[in-house]
């Protein structure tokens, strides 16, 4: 792989500067493509865009830019799409930055400051190689500004007709995957959140996978479809009518392995609505998983105090409850009596001393 310095001025950069959404963004006389398919959508506020300009204003380096070069007279931009954006954006006329007091469109600057601006010269490296040395390179360089999320790593290492596909759907603000799923996934769309989280569920967390077998078909509708089916379940088995925590659980997990089995909505509700009312359930978000699975590592049941393990250790002289050996507190562990799926409290009354291996033992009967 070949990488040179590429002089270039912001004339030159934001020459035929064009913004066509989906179709892309252009710049450098059409000649660069400042936002590929598998790039994110601009994410810099006003705070981090004026920076921009404020820094060429005062003559300050922006960090090193990649691109890579094509090898047909075209480049797109590996490393400094939001700084390249925020650059055309301001000589576009499209916000304004203080400048004297004031706020100041480019046009309205004085002519001299207007030529400081576009006689600035940005710090570019365009880079030349294979499709593999040029993503590799893109993965390791790609540290500055905003950084990639793992899926917009992955998009990019997976690039082709699917992923822009799948983009319309879960990777714009507002887009199908938010208005349906808002209430159910976190993360934002244009950090590639919502696309990551649909192609987890879909694939049994395989993604990876599951990108580079679709990255060449030209409809992501399969994955749209399936994300919708995952929503209208969770909808439909879990009306929430008490409000607990949706955002965050992995509802296609659940949806994979509970789909075929019929659920009794009614009883699921008032036991959620029990164990949202129990103190020692201290992660409400688990309440439905565990309702499905009965693991109760889904709900981080409130665990007992150090004070309650001394004050029952002394209690028991140091004996354990079970095999009646007597062990240092270290070599021992705080059990439920009366376990806490029968509605044994943890309370001092309902702890009981025991050492690990029979505590391991109990556990697993």
């Amino acid at each position: 792989m070949e990488i040179h310095l590429h002089e270039i001025t912001v004339h030159d950069l934001v020459a035929g500067y064009r913004d066509d959404g989906d179709g892309g963004v252009v710049g450098y006389g059409g000649a660069l493509d400042i936002r590929p398919p598998y790039q994110r959508e601009f994410v810099y506020g006003d705070k981090e865009r004026k920076a921009v300009i404020d820094s060429i204003l005062k003559g300050y380096p922006l960090n090193v830019m990649y691109w890579s070069d094509r090898g047909d007279g075209r480049f797109e931009i590996i490393d400094g799409q939001q700084r390249t954006i925020s650059i055309a954006q301001y000589v576009a006329g499209d916000f304004s930055i203080p400048f004297d007091g004031t706020a100041q469109y480019f046009h309205n600057l004085p002519s001299d400051i207007q030529c400081r601006i576009l006689d600035y010269e940005p710090l570019v490296y365009a880079c030349s190689g294979t499709d593999s040395e040029r993503l590799a390179w893109f993965k390791i360089i790609n540290i500055a500004g905003v950084r990639l999320t793992d899926q917009e790593l992955r998009n990019a290492n997976y690039a082709g007709p699917w992923v822009p596909h799948a983009k319309r759907y879960f990777s714009r603000s507002g887009c199908a995957a938010y208005g349906k799923g808002k209430d159910y996934v976190k993360g934002s769309p244009i950090r590639q959140e919502f696309l990551e989280t649909a192609i987890q569920w879909i694939s049994y967390g395989k993604i990876e996978d599951y990108m580079g077998r679709h990255k060449n078909q030209k409809s992501a509708e399969a994955l749209w479809k399936h994300f919708e089916a995952v929503i209208d379940w969770v909808e439909a088995t879990f009306p929430n009518e008490i409000n607990l925590p949706m955002k965050g659980v992995d509802w296609g997990e659940l949806y994979n392995e509970f789909k075929d089995k019929p659920q009794d909505v009614d009883a699921i509700a008032k036991e959620a609505e029990i164990l949202d009312d129990d103190d020692d359930v201290t992660r409400k978000l688990g309440i439905y998983p565990y309702i499905l699975t009965r693991d109760e590592s889904r709900l981080s049941i409130r665990a007992f105090t150090k004070a309650m393990k001394r004050k029952v250790y002394r209690k028991q002289e140091g004996i354990c409850a079970i095999c009646k050996e007597e062990f240092n507190i270290s070599d021992m562990e705080a059990d439920h009596k009366k376990p806490w799926s029968e509605g044994g409290p943890t309370s001092e009354e309902n702890c009981q001393m025991l050492c690990r291996t029979c505590n391991r033992e109990k556990a697993s009967k």
